[in-house]
């Protein structure tokens, strides 16, 4: 584990820099599951996650002769942001490498925060070729690089949480959800709260489809997911660090993996419910107590809130996500007789009066007897969808769930 006085100094070295941010019960969330949850809001920090905290820490941790060589870094998003704020307040001259594909708004983000001092390099299509391009240049100049997460001074630097969790809070802990990605977090927090606060049950989560920490600890060794689904970017990566999983095995008490689908439902609710928004990655948490609801029953729980730099742009990917973990949006292929009237008669006695059309494909083909369409279709509950499949039945209408088809979904949608 991370000694104690390494997050203390990290406490010391950072406070005058980042924001104490609110532990705040949620009654809301308080009431849905018969606990005190409480929300440690991470989203609500300078660059609007906790990244800031190990970044800010290890850059300012270095000798003056480092500080001239300046530093270099790899990321799609949070750390960036945390770098580069550190770059401007420690006046470093940082290069950031960042994949082409980075949406518009975090590279904006990134140089308002850093300004002057840093320069953007836009490289490759993922993570991990912006790393690699990042290594190289590190090594060419000799310059300083700053891991976001397999490093001893960004874990302690994201232990602080930990730090201002134990002063704000005036009762036992009796379990912190925290999300996991690369490992920092929980490697800093766990290390704290560990020692000083023992019988507080550490609940590591991870996207479903990202569950690098997960099979690493089942297999006892850190593994590399091959395929791994990107869209939770903020805890997505394909290996967890080298320090960050050994600091795991002794700090984790439990994993708990939540759908990429669920996560989108949390998001939206905070934000209709709350008026909080978080990224994908600062849902996690949350959306892990539907899947401890009968342990945490009467518990003090802490989950983080890991950032809130959500891309408006993004807004109807994740609604769609949602409807589709609801079961509330259906795609089908129908077969429609070629005739006029079919489509008419679908929707007047197929479709229930709450059901919503809400993607139609179809090409008529004059030397077919029936042309397949792909319908995308919105219900109010799952009970409608029953409905309309009974109904679709009894008119012997050949239709087909793309849902159910993973590979066809992806083609089709």
């Amino acid at each position: 584990m991370i000694e104690i006085e390494e997050i203390e100094a990290a406490y010391v070295c950072i406070r005058e820099v980042v924001n104490q941010t609110p532990l705040m019960k949620d009654e809301l969330l308080s009431e849905k599951y018969s606990a005190n949850i409480y929300l440690k809001r991470e989203d609500l920090q300078v660059v609007r996650s906790y990244k800031i905290r190990g970044a800010y820490n290890k850059i300012a941790s270095l000798s003056g002769e480092d500080r001239q060589r300046g530093i270099v870094c790899a990321s799609a998003g949070n750390h960036a942001q945390g770098v580069a704020f550190a770059c401007l307040k420690l006046n470093i001259l940082g290069r950031i490498f960042m994949p082409a594909t980075t949406p518009k708004q975090k590279i904006k983000q990134v140089r308002m925060f850093g300004r002057d001092n840093v320069e953007i390099i836009l490289t490759g299509d993922t993570y991990d070729q912006a790393y690699e391009a990042a290594k190289i240049d590190c090594a060419a100049n000799k310059s300083v690089f700053i891991h976001p997460f397999d490093d001893l001074l960004v874990a302690a630097g994201q232990g602080t949480v930990g730090i201002e969790i134990m002063e704000q809070a005036d009762f036992p802990i009796d379990y912190a959800i925290v999300p996991i990605g690369g490992g920092g977090l929980i490697s800093g927090l766990g290390s704290w709260l560990r020692v000083k606060s023992p019988a507080t049950r550490i609940i590591g989560v991870e996207p479903a489809g990202a569950a690098a920490m997960k099979e690493s600890l089942d297999q006892g060794q850190r593994v590399v997911l091959e395929r791994f689904e990107k869209f939770v970017d903020g805890a997505a990566v394909s290996m967890v660090g080298e320090l960050n999983f050994e600091i795991a095995r002794e700090v984790i008490d439990g994993m708990i993996l939540v759908p990429e689908g669920k996560v989108c439902t949390t998001i939206l609710q905070l934000y209709n419910e709350e008026a909080i928004v978080v990224e994908p990655a600062g849902a996690l948490s949350i959306a892990a107590l539907d899947l401890m609801a009968d342990k945490i029953k009467g518990k003090n729980v802490v989950c983080i809130v890991s950032g809130g730099n959500n891309d408006i742009t993004r807004t109807e990917e994740i609604k769609e996500r949602s409807l589709l973990y609801e079961g509330l949006k259906h795609y089908l292929i129908i077969r429609f007789p070629q005739r006029s009237g079919a489509l008419r008669e679908f929707v007047n006695e197929v479709l229930g009066p709450d059901d919503d059309i809400t993607h139609f494909e179809y090409t008529k083909k004059n030397s077919r007897d029936s042309g397949p369409a792909l319908v995308g279709i919105e219900t109010r509950s799952m009970a409608d969808y029953q409905a309309m499949l009974q109904r679709l039945e009894d008119k012997h209408i050949n239709y087909k769930s793309v849902n159910d088809s993973p590979d066809l979904f992806h083609l089709l949608i």
